[in-house]
């Protein structure tokens, strides 16, 4: 396991993080609902990249790179990425910091912080 040291807390890579919200959300997917969208997120910094996180039918799963049409794009930096997947960063102040940019469906991106917040 890649560990990441930032501000006094130690953070996993993104690829191991998205390991970990996609196992969490697969392990007890009530929190998923109905739902059935297509989360791209694109990070810059030093695990730049673009990821996809697929959740339908009450399943999760994530690719590496830019495979399928995305409901939503979040476009942000790696570090960021890892503190909003934790809970350490307040996705609304993000947005309106510009720390984080959207495109697509907002509504979508709000439930995104809602999931966060449950399998964080």
């Amino acid at each position: 396991m890649t560990i990441h040291f930032y501000l006094g807390g130690f953070f996993m890579a993104v690829k191991e993080k998205f390991d970990t919200l996609t196992e969490r959300m697969n392990a007890n997917p009530a929190h998923l609902g109905t739902m059935s969208v297509l989360y791209k997120f694109e990070l810059s910094g030093d695990e730049a990249g673009t990821y996809q996180l697929h959740i339908k039918d009450q399943a999760a799963r994530y690719t590496l790179g830019d495979t399928e049409d995305e409901d939503i794009t979040l476009i942000m930096k790696d570090k960021d990425f890892l503190k909003l997947s934790e809970g350490n960063l307040n996705p609304t102040m993000a947005y309106m910091s510009g720390k984080l940019k959207v495109r697509g469906d907002l509504g979508k991106a709000m439930k995104l912080q809602t999931l966060l917040s449950e399998y964080a």
